[in-house]
């Protein structure tokens, strides 16, 4: 049974680009994850508009910039996500490295229901720009991280003399790994394997030796698993067993020979 998920798996991957496949263990990436979470507040509804977000990376001593993420905009009712709950903003594939900041872009849809009223929220003219939390995270290459944005509404919303209401966002950026990797090498490049890591008969991740014969298994969970292989025709790679993974490093498995048949 396993050989013919092995097979079956092998060759819809083969038919979508092993090139394309093998080129990717060489980007030097990490996941990051941006969500949404929020500390209860005494009012109703507190709908945020939420139009972009960016984040500044780093890639050693050479700075990326600020990229945009691809996120779910829109309205979010901040008091939908109190309790233990989140909600997912966006993600990308970054350059490993440093995180150094996010800036959170917000619309002019912004309002708070209190007492079956709704107020609009009025946002300081010096945020217009975005609003800039620094995080200073380093991300490590295969391994997939969450910044959780912990919005504190009680302290977010002024009321003025007046009786409007003003937006001034106070926000906690925390920054946690919820994955880990799996690298080694295979003693003969020309096998050009296809590596599975399986976890009790489940398929977690896949990858594919490159030409120099190395392979990484991004974004795994924490577990112990069995790295299978499925060589080119001519060459023999038993299972490797017994291989843990643990959240935020990457498991090296150093190298894994491959025998001619």
């Amino acid at each position: 049974m396993k050989s013919l998920k092995i097979f079956i798996g092998v060759s819809l991957v083969l038919l979508a680009g092993i090139l394309i496949a093998s080129c990717s263990e060489d980007s030097n990436t990490a996941r990051l994850e941006i969500r949404l979470t929020d500390a209860p507040g005494d009012y109703e509804e507190v709908n945020i508009d939420i139009q972009e977000v960016k984040v500044h990376a780093s890639e050693g001593e050479q700075s990326s910039g600020w990229q945009t993420l691809d996120i779910n905009e829109g309205i979010y009712n901040l008091l939908d996500f109190t309790n233990g709950l989140d909600t997912l903003l966006g993600s990308a594939e970054l350059p490993a490295g440093k995180v150094s900041q996010i800036r959170l872009i917000l619309g002019d849809n912004n309002t708070l229901k209190q007492n079956d009223q709704v107020y609009d929220l009025t946002t300081p003219s010096a945020q217009q720009s975005g609003l800039k939390l620094n995080v200073q995270a380093m991300l490590t290459e295969g391994v997939t991280y969450s910044i959780l944005l912990d919005f504190d509404v009680a302290r977010s919303i002024v009321r003025t003399g007046n009786g409007k209401y003003l937006l001034k966002p106070v926000i906690r950026a925390i920054a946690e790994a919820t994955s880990g990797a799996i690298e080694g090498t295979v003693s003969i490049p020309q096998s050009t394997p296809a590596v599975y890591a399986i976890h009790e008969q489940d398929t977690v991740g896949t990858s594919f030796a490159n030409d120099l014969g190395k392979f990484m298994i991004k974004g795994i969970p924490a577990g112990t698993y069995t790295l299978s292989f499925a060589p080119a025709t001519g060459y023999i790679i038993e299972d490797l067993a017994g291989v843990v993974v643990t959240t935020g490093s990457v498991t090296k498995v150093g190298e894994v020979t491959v025998v001619e048949e």
